[in-house]
Parts: structure tokens; sequence; C-alpha cells
């Protein structure tokens, strides 16, 4: 059996685990989707959104991209946020970066990686902006890790400028916006302690 046809053997198995748990359940799930939550996040394989919040099929939009930012010219990303918002009304948006991120420490060494060179500009950005505060930090695994933590602040100043959610407080539709970052060494997501909703510029 090839690697592909493995996956699709896997598939047939969860559905049919799934149909037997819960019958009817992607007769429904076929109908409509309604999720509560869009979750912006790093496109990392060890970072599956739905896997690691516990949430089932059709509770959580997601976006993935390496290094989870948010650039006010991707039209990917504001595609999404805009459905997200406009169409499926979700409440909370968490943009989730995480510890050991391979975009983070490649923009961090200047590492030739392509057409992700570019992209990463926007990491090497965030770490210009806070130069003081990571020189600061000694220890260089710290400092990658608060540049993670920086990284995804930033994004989730990003999101907040949007137009899509500053039209979405101006008529105060209920959405918040999170910051999380998740440890790939112990399977935690931790919250940094930064949520806003509400409140248009």
């Amino acid at each position: 059996m090839s690697e592909t046809d493995r996956l699709l053997e896997q598939n047939r198995a969860w559905a049919e685990r799934k149909r037997a748990a819960e019958p009817g359940f992607f007769q429904k799930l076929a109908q409509q989707q309604s999720p509560k939550f869009l979750w912006i996040g790093c496109s990392d394989s060890r970072v599956p959104a739905n896997e690691i919040t516990g949430l089932a099929p059709g509770e959580v939009f997601v976006h993935r991209n390496v290094a989870n930012l948010v650039v006010h010219t991707d039209l990917n990303c504001l595609s999404v946020l805009h459905f997200a918002v406009e169409l499926l009304q979700v409440r909370h948006i968490i943009v989730c970066g995480h510890y050991g991120c391979a975009g983070v420490r490649a923009a961090i060494a200047r590492q030739k990686v392509g057409l992700a060179e570019s992209w990463l500009h926007h990491v090497q950005d965030v770490q210009s902006k806070y130069a003081a505060e990571l020189a600061a930090i000694a220890d260089p695994l710290r400092r990658e890790r608060r540049l993670c933590e920086l990284n995804v602040l930033e994004q989730m100043d990003h999101v907040c400028a949007s137009s899509v959610v500053q039209e979405a407080w101006t008529r105060h539709q209920p959405l918040s916006v999170h910051a999380w970052i998740y440890g790939l060494e112990d399977g935690l997501l931790r919250d940094l302690g930064v949520s806003r909703s509400g409140v248009a510029k």
C-alpha cells in the first residue's frame, strides 16, 4: 500500500468510526458550518488546530501560513478573515504561534530559504521593532521563544487593525481577538494575556 493509499484507508476507517459514534454527523455537518472560532496559525504540521483544541470538524475555521503572519497585502488571509467575520459570524479570532517555529528561526538566522525569505521579512520587521528587548535576553533559546511571542502579538495587532475587524466592532458585532502560543514540547496552549473586543479605532 502506498503512503497516499494509506491516508485514504485511514480516512475511510475514521469516517466509519465517526458514523458509528454519531449517526447523522456528516449529514448534519454537510448542511451548514457555524464555527465560533477563527484560528490563524502556523502551517507547521505539528500544530493541528482542531486536534490540539479538542474541537470537532465544523467547530473552527482555519487559516494557516508560515510563521502565522497577518499581512495586509495577503488577500488569502484577508479573504479568510472577511469570510469568517462577515459570513460565518465567528465570535473569537485566535492568532496562535508556537515555540520552535522554523519560520521564526530562519528569520533570526537570515537563512536562505528561497521564496519564503520575502515572506519572513515580516518576522524580521518584528525582530527589528523589539531589538532592544530581544538583545537584553542573553540565552539564544529564550530570545527565540520571546520573538515567537512578540510575533503573535504583532499579528494580533494586524488583525485588530484590519478593516474587517474595525467594521465589525463599529457595528457592535460580538468579536474578540486573542493571542495564544503553543508548546511543541508539552502540547499546551498558553494565553499571552492580551485579548481585545469591541473597540474600533
